[in-house]
């Protein structure tokens, strides 16, 4: 008889397979590239829930074209953002990093700030840029203007365009609110960053995949079978055993802008959603599922690597069911 074969389970792509340390995961921002990008490299976001759109389909030499179509699409709300402070970098460290304004009272909360911080904003003024080679912002989200939380989230944002651009920015956004508006557009492809649903502990038939052993196989179904050889006498990490499911960081790439709405025109469906409540702010609809459970902190990326095949789409939101 043929040797049985079959491939591994479970990708070594993720390892070790743990809870996250951060609920916002880090971002290699020199990768994304500025040619498209207005200002901010990215935006803080929640996630509110899953709904069906109907759309007419505007995509050219598409067997559908002029036709409604429906499909999933996710909806995340986007509370406005503040900048708190700038990081001038040289050599890919931090030099200097200037507070701009006397933090609120959430804020204070989760930052340990000093007592006797300068929030003179003059230095923008002063500052010789040949001493750095970039500029990014911290920023915060200012999520008490939703139905989820009081503590803001904070994470440091890449801007695009050169050292002068990137200042005109910030002296033009000092103590003023950063609307998603500002950063993404209808009809572009972004991709959303964030924690998957957490699980817990769980076995190998749920954590990796294999199958299961037939119904005579002693001390258990639901496990491997072997754990490895003799010798060496140590259990490889490839071996599929019980852990941790879930809570891990996973990336969405290139996923389709359907529409962003205004928080002065939200649709009656979207004012009392499963899990979450009524959105009162901006929100982004994207096309298909986003990671983790209603109220997870999403942050939303201009494309690392955007398909042309799904830059060509387009379509018209007409409902949301």
């Amino acid at each position: 008889m043929p040797t049985k074969r079959s491939p591994r389970k479970g990708s070594l792509q993720f390892w070790p397979r743990k809870r996250a340390s951060r609920i916002l995961p880090r971002v290699n921002w020199n990768a994304i590239s500025s040619d498209s990008v207005k200002n901010l490299k990215g935006f803080i976001a929640y996630k509110a829930g899953m709904f069906s759109a109907i759309v007419k389909d505007m995509t050219e030499n598409s067997m559908t074209k002029g036709k409604k179509i429906s499909f999933s699409v996710s909806v995340l709300e986007c509370p406005p953002m503040k900048i708190f402070s700038v990081r001038f970098y040289k050599n890919g460290k931090v030099v200097k990093e200037f507070i701009l304004q006397k933090p609120e009272k959430e804020l204070k909360r989760k930052l340990k700030i000093p007592k006797k911080a300068n929030y003179d904003t003059n230095f923008l003024n002063n500052l010789d840029l040949k001493d750095f080679d970039d500029v990014r912002v911290l920023c915060y989200s200012i999520v008490k203007k939703t139905n989820i939380k009081k503590t803001p989230d904070l994470k440091e944002i890449a801007l695009s365009g050169n050292l002068e651009k990137k200042i005109e920015f910030i002296k033009s956004k000092l103590d003023k609110e950063i609307s998603v508006f500002d950063v993404f557009e209808k009809g572009q492809l972004v991709d959303l960053r964030g924690l998957t649903k957490g699980k817990g502990f769980s076995g190998a038939v749920k954590r990796f995949g294999i199958s299961l052993k037939q119904h005579k196989t002693e001390k258990g179904v639901r496990r491997p079978g072997s754990l490895g050889p003799w010798h060496p006498a140590r259990v490889s990490f490839r071996v599929a055993m019980a852990g941790q499911l879930g809570f891990f960081t996973r990336v969405i790439y290139n996923s389709k802008i359907i529409d962003i709405g205004s928080s002065k025109e939200i649709p009656e469906k979207l004012k009392n959603i499963k899990n979450f409540g009524e959105i009162k702010n901006d929100y982004i609809i994207v096309k298909g599922s986003v990671q983790g459970p209603a109220k997870r902190q999403i942050l939303i990326t201009h494309p690392l690597r955007p398909s042309k095949k799904q830059l060509k789409k387009r379509y018209e939101l007409l409902e949301i069911e």
